[in-house]
C-alpha cells in the first residue's frame, strides 16, 4: 500500500503518541499536533522529515484549518485525520463549575467538529480519506459518575459523526469511532483534575475516583492500540466503531443486551402512542 499521510491531535503523549509512533513504523507520514510544538522534537529527531509537527489548540478553528493546510502544503494530501486530543477532570455535576464544564466539552467535542470540519474540503477534493473520532466506552454506555462533561461530549462525538458518515459517504469519506475501555495513559493521571468531592458524593463520584486509581483503568497497552489502529485503517472496510480492551467489550456487550431487554419489556407502551395502535395499554 502507498505511504499514507496522518493528521493527528493531541499526539505528545498517550493514544495520539502511541498512534503516531506505530504509522511512523509503519513507514507513513505523520502531521504531530500539539499545543506546545516542541513536544513533537524527539519525533522530528527519530523520524525526520516525515514527521511535521504543528502547534495545534482544537478549540481554535482558524488554527485547526492552518494546521490542515500546512499538512497538504508539505505532503501533499491527508489521507487520515485522527481527532484524538481530550482530556476529564472528576467531578459532581452539581459542583462542576460551568466554565470547566464548557472547556472539556469545548476541547472533546468542538475540537472534533472544529477538525473534521476543516478536514472535509480537503477530503473531498482528493476523493476520499479516514476520519478516526477517539470516543471512550463511557460514549456508548455512560452513567460514569463524576465525567458528565466528559461523556456528554463522547456521546455527541459519536451522534455528530454517524450523521457526518451519511453525509459523505458519496465523497468516499470513511470514518472508524474509537471506544477505547482504561488504558496505561495519562487519561486518568496528572491531566485530570480530582477536588475535594466531600462526603456527599463518596460513594458515586468517590468510586469512579477510586476505580480510575487502580488497574482496570490501565488494562489496556497504548503500543497495541496505535499498531490495531493503523493495520485497521489501511483496511478496505471498516466498522463503524471499534471496542479497544476487553473492559470495553463486556461493558458494550452487557448494554445492549440490557437495552434490548428494556425495549421488549416495555413494547406495548411504546407502540400505543401511534395512531393505529391498541390504547391505553396496561401500565
Amino acid at each position: 500500500m502507498a505511504t499514507q499521510t496522518w493528521f493527528i491531535t493531541g499526539s505528545s503523549r498517550g493514544f495520539g503518541r502511541a498512534l503516531a509512533v506505530a504509522a511512523l513504523e509503519a513507514g507513513d507520514n505523520v502531521v504531530a499536533t500539539a499545543r506546545k510544538v516542541d513536544q513533537q522534537d524527539d519525533l522530528v529527531q527519530q523520524y525526520g522529515d516525515r514527521v511535521l509537527p504543528v502547534a495545534l489548540d482544537v478549540t481554535d478553528r482558524s488554527a485547526a484549518v492552518a494546521g490542515l493546510e500546512a499538512a497538504v502544503g508539505r505532503f501533499g494530501r491527508i489521507d487520515v485525520v485522527v481527532n484524538n486530543a481530550g482530556y476529564a477532570n472528576l467531578s459532581p455535576v452539581e459542583t462542576t463549575s460551568e466554565d470547566d464544564f464548557r472547556q472539556q466539552v469545548d476541547t472533546n467535542f468542538w475540537g472534533v467538529y472544529n477538525v473534521s470540519t476543516a478536514a472535509l474540503p480537503i477530503l473531498k477534493t482528493q476523493g476520499g480519506g479516514t476520519v478516526v473520532q477517539f470516543s471512550s466506552i463511557g460514549g456508548r454506555v455512560g452513567g460514569s459518575p463524576g465525567l458528565g462533561a466528559y461523556q456528554a461530549a463522547k456521546f455527541a462525538v459519536d451522534g455528530f459523526t454517524r450523521v457526518l458518515a451519511t453525509e459523505t459517504a458519496p465523497f468516499g469519506i470513511k470514518y472508524l469511532i474509537v471506544e477505547p475501555s482504561g488504558f496505561a495513559t495519562d487519561w486518568a493521571g496528572a491531566s485530570m483534575q480530582i477536588p475535594d468531592l466531600g462526603p456527599e458524593y463518596n460513594q458515586t463520584v468517590g468510586e469512579i475516583a477510586r476505580l480510575l486509581s487502580g488497574p482496570a483503568a490501565t488494562a489496556g497497552d497504548p503500543k497495541r492500540a496505535g499498531e490495531i489502529l493503523v493495520r485497521m485503517v489501511k483496511r478496505q472496510n471498516l466498522p463503524s466503531h471499534l471496542l479497544l480492551g476487553a473492559g470495553a467489550v463486556q461493558l458494550a456487550q452487557s448494554y445492549s443486551q440490557s437495552q434490548l431487554e428494556e425495549a421488549a419489556a416495555w413494547e406495548a407502551v411504546s407502540r400505543s402512542a401511534d395512531f393505529d395502535q391498541d390504547y391505553p395499554v396496561e401500565l
